[in-house]
């Protein structure tokens, strides 16, 4: 399933208090997309990493009681009685967790307590790991426990990861490289020795770097230990193309004059540059250059540039350029 159908689901599913668990690859947003869904339906999170929990941790501590009797104090990570409204109690890398922790978890999850415990009437349980055959760090789930949640499959989606890496601040060059080269968005091999691979959390740990303006002699060595060989030497080869493009203000300033690039990964290169800088007053001379490139390039910038500033569709220019491509927009 896409992000998109993901949070779809996690909807539906958060609106009937029914447990689940989202099984992914190392790296593609698991953790990232239920605190999206979360903040959109304005649930509360609480995120436990459950590798890092004893089998004991989720019940708490005894104490006496007046009476000299025991009571137990669960601990305060979980959901209390301040925990009013609705919420997501989250359980990630359940399955990495020793088997004793996910048997303590079987109560919580299907009953929704743990001995005198009870989980407030709003929150529900959401789990998440990797899969068996990522070669990551986990134990079988018992099937008493896996009976007890839906299950679904996280699959990476360049488009998805757009939307969301536009509002996430990710880098310009970063995103045209990822149209350029959708394959590299997620390029996990569990049977690879390598330690550093492409995937959405790695490109965006290469956009911090950009943001840092590393040395030049230094780049490839910071981007290879993020991405890995491979994708950090496609990548450096794509920054050379992004870095001599035209200027975007000379574009801007006269766009029928503008050199326009014959290379895929220049257009590419350009449209999101142009993408980044739209806006209200510039569309006009956006549109203009648009008109002068392929198709597709003009319909990946327009994408772009709505996704960024939503209010750009109600723009005279981008109505204009919308009614004279009405073909390949339907």
């Amino acid at each position: 399933m896409t992000p998109l159908q993901i949070i779809s689901s996690l909807r539906t599913l958060l609106s009937i208090r029914q447990p689940v668990f989202i099984w992914g690859a190392p790296g593609v947003g698991k953790s990232q997309v239920v605190a999206e869904t979360a903040h959109s339906m304005g649930y509360a999170l609480k995120d436990i990493r459950a590798i890092l929990l004893d089998p004991v941790d989720l019940r708490g501590i005894p104490r006496i009681t007046p009476q000299g009797g025991t009571q137990w104090c669960p601990p305060s990570f979980l959901p209390g009685p301040g925990d009013a409204g609705q919420g997501i109690l989250f359980l990630d890398e359940l399955n990495a967790a020793p088997p004793l922790v996910q048997a303590a978890c079987y109560q919580l999850i299907l009953d929704r307590r743990i001995g005198e415990y009870e989980l407030p009437a709003g929150w529900v349980v959401v789990a998440a790991g990797n899969r068996e055959s990522d070669r990551a760090v986990t134990h079988r789930m018992p099937t008493a426990l896996s009976n007890r949640m839906v299950h679904l499959e996280f699959e990476t989606c360049l488009d998805d990861w757009l939307r969301w890496a536009v509002g996430a601040g990710i880098r310009a060059e970063v995103r045209a490289f990822l149209q350029f080269r959708p394959s590299l968005l997620h390029d996990f091999d569990p049977r690879s020795a390598s330690r550093a691979f492409a995937s959405p959390r790695s490109w965006s740990f290469v956009s911090s770097m950009l943001d840092a303006d590393p040395a030049g002699d230094v780049e490839y060595d910071l981007f290879r230990g993020a991405v890995g060989d491979g994708a950090a030497a496609e990548f450096m080869g794509f920054l050379q193309v992004w870095r001599s493009l035209p200027s975007v203000d000379g574009i801007l300033a006269a766009p029928l004059e503008a050199a326009v690039p014959s290379e895929p990964a220049a257009l590419y290169a350009v449209s999101e540059a142009l993408a980044a800088r739209a806006s209200w007053s510039n569309m006009p001379s956006v549109a203009a250059y648009m008109e002068r490139l392929p198709v597709e390039f003009g319909v990946l910038c327009m994408r772009q540039a709505v996704c960024r500033e939503r209010s750009l569709v109600e723009s005279p220019a981008f109505a204009a350029w919308a009614q004279n491509h009405a073909d390949v927009l339907v």
